[in-house]
């Protein structure tokens, strides 16, 4: 069976990519599509078209990319086109890719922040379903999606988070912060709140993919502990001193699972973090910060 026509609005990255082997990729500029995780439901899965590439299977949305557009930008189209995803109803969690040289493929994984479904919007779909995780397997999976599977199911299990000791992060810069302790804290904050919203790269993380998007936490205190809270990062108001609420929530962040990165250069708070938390200096976050 062909595809229906899409001739009057087909784009330049509507194409196929061939590599050296001979294999085919769809995508000229490489493609993308969104694994998206509701925790009472499921992962939501598409049954290809019959007339599609492993037609009769199920996978994610997703398709080709579009000309200078990003692959997230391109997956949450995809998604929104193929299976009426609202990007309002998802917190990014990771991106993972496929890197076949001539061509790449980028999955990004997502968790719904409100309840929303799913609606066939064009003809690529025979049917789009929530899956319980442990019921995927048992499914016929596109492959490329069933080998990857393992890999993101773990993903989806990981749960990081930066937890900053603000008062050492903002002391690392001699930019006068001593003469407006909360002024300074609130300036790095919306820097953290700005590098929240972008991601970090895997790598910087010890995690496995290509870019993470972990909830982002810091700990202010004494004069700072007025600070506002911009939109984006959860600040933690210490009533006393700051190191004791850092070291007890990275405990506790530890006891429900979390992959917990502490940031500070803090030779003594650093020796009561526990492993496997990881403890990184005020430089390793302020190489990250934007701006």
């Amino acid at each position: 069976m062909a595809p229906p026509s899409r001739a009057s609005h087909r784009d330049p990255g509507d194409a196929w990519v061939e590599g050296s082997e001979g294999t085919r990729y769809w995508g000229r500029f490489g493609a993308a599509g969104v694994l998206v995780h509701d925790a009472s439901r499921g992962v939501l899965l598409q049954h290809r078209a019959l007339w599609s590439h492993h037609g009769g299977t199920w996978g994610i949305p997703g398709g080709a990319l579009h000309h200078g557009e990003s692959a997230l930008d391109g997956a949450l189209r995809e998604a929104r086109e193929e299976a009426g995803v609202p990007q309002d109803a998802l917190d990014l969690h990771a991106t993972t890719v496929l890197d076949r040289d001539v061509w790449s493929y980028t999955t990004v994984l997502a968790r719904t922040s409100r309840p929303f479904e799913p609606r066939i919007s064009d003809a690529e779909s025979l049917e789009l379903a929530w899956f319980p995780l442990d019921s995927v397997d048992t499914l016929a999976l596109h492959p490329a999606f069933g080998q990857a599977w393992p890999t993101l199911r773990s993903m989806l299990g990981a749960r990081p988070v930066v937890l900053i000791d603000a008062a050492n992060v903002v002391g690392a810069v001699p930019d006068g912060w001593w003469r407006d302790r909360q002024g300074a804290t609130e300036r790095m904050l919306a820097r953290v709140a700005e590098l929240a919203a972008a991601g970090a790269p895997a790598a910087t993380l010890e995690l496995p993919g290509a870019h993470w998007y972990p909830r982002f936490e810091a700990v202010v205190e004494k004069a700072a502990r007025d600070a506002t809270a911009p939109a984006g990062i959860e600040v933690l108001r210490a009533s006393g001193v700051g190191d004791d609420t850092i070291a007890a929530r990275a405990a506790q962040l530890r006891s429900r699972g979390h992959e917990v990165t502490v940031v500070t250069s803090d030779r003594g708070l650093r020796q009561r973090i526990d492993e496997p938390a990881q403890v990184r200096g005020a430089r390793w976050l302020l190489e990250l910060l934007p701006g």
